[in-house]
């Protein structure tokens, strides 16, 4: 799900943008396209600024953004920052076996396979609906070595076989937060399960100020975070995180990147990644995130809870 200030709301203005890339002179604009899928009511939305862009929404809430054209382009904050991750996984061209939990419309899958040909995914996507409506709108090209399963994260996790991922990515969202059973120790155990050894995970978290959940119950600003991360250290030998600095100190709502695996992170190429994006984010690791998660305790499957809400607001 993406909290992309600037791209948020250039979804929600309801322009639309000519085929051809270019304003006026009588051609014609493309149209907001709409389906019922079982995550609610999903939205294709025209980029005004590229021809071939387009913005997914899901309930009114940005979740992928996609240049048919150009799939390397990457426009929401966290899936540059999951690019950079893919970026720096492996020397540049080298293809991987990479798994995403969760699809949306497909946008990392595009990526790795435009940056990095002859890679194999793995997609497992739970609104088969979804899937196959963006399939249709926004086609998948030829040659894509791109399988799609339609089942819950955890569950497809479970079929995988053993140590087939150079890299996990974690981008489940419904209903606009993470379900509890994808934050566990547990689920973290299964992800280690199929990666290969030296492999990387990298999951999109979102969180913010503290807030009240649904039912009234509160939360501490970044509890979830901080929890994750926690979880991710009990699991994993090396942990990292690339975030917004306005976001690490709690100041708003967004996403935040964690990563970890066994074998030393990438920390200096993702760090000067991560600093030239257009919102510049930081490389948290080693004493620093300790510092950062606090006393914040690994999260199990008995007291696992779905992600924050996201404020009232926050696509506005």
């Amino acid at each position: 799900m993406a909290k992309d200030r600037r791209r948020a709301a250039r979804a929600g203005s309801g322009q639309d943008r000519t085929n051809d890339g270019h304003r006026g002179r009588g051609r014609q604009a493309r149209e907001t396209l709409s389906a019922q899928v079982e995550g609610g009511l999903a939205e294709l939305r025209p980029d005004p600024d590229r021809a071939d862009g387009w913005t997914l929404l899901l309930e009114n809430a940005p979740q992928s953004y996609v240049d048919l054209h150009d799939p390397a382009y990457l426009d929401f904050e966290y899936q540059r920052r999951l690019g950079h991750v893919v970026d720096a996984a492996a020397p540049g061209g080298q293809p991987l076996n990479v798994l995403h939990l969760g699809g949306g419309a497909l946008s990392l899958p595009r990526y790795v396979a435009a940056t990095r040909p002859r890679s194999t995914q793995q997609v497992i996507e739970k609104d088969v609906a979804l899937t196959q409506w963006v399939r249709t709108a926004l086609p998948l090209e030829r040659g894509w070595r791109i399988r799609i399963r339609g089942a819950d994260a955890r569950a497809g996790l479970g079929r995988l076989p053993q140590e087939w991922a150079d890299l996990v990515i974690a981008d489940v969202f419904g209903g606009a937060r993470t379900p509890a059973h994808l934050t566990s120790g547990e689920f973290l155990h299964e992800i280690r399960r199929v990666m290969r050894p030296g492999g990387l995970y990298a999951a999109n978290i979102a969180d913010g100020p503290g807030s009240a959940d649904a039912g009234g119950e509160g939360r501490r600003p970044l509890e979830h975070l901080r929890s994750q991360i926690a979880t991710a250290r009990a699991a994993f030998t090396c942990v990292g995180l690339l975030a917004d600095p306005a976001v690490l100190r709690g100041r708003r709502f967004g996403n935040g990147v964690l990563l970890a695996s066994d074998e030393e992170l990438p920390v200096a190429e993702l760090t000067r990644r991560a600093a030239g994006d257009p919102h510049p984010g930081r490389m948290e690791t080693g004493g620093a995130l300790a510092d950062f998660v606090g006393g914040a305790v690994p999260v199990t499957d008995a007291t696992a809870r779905p992600s924050p809400l996201p404020p009232e607001g926050v696509f506005r």
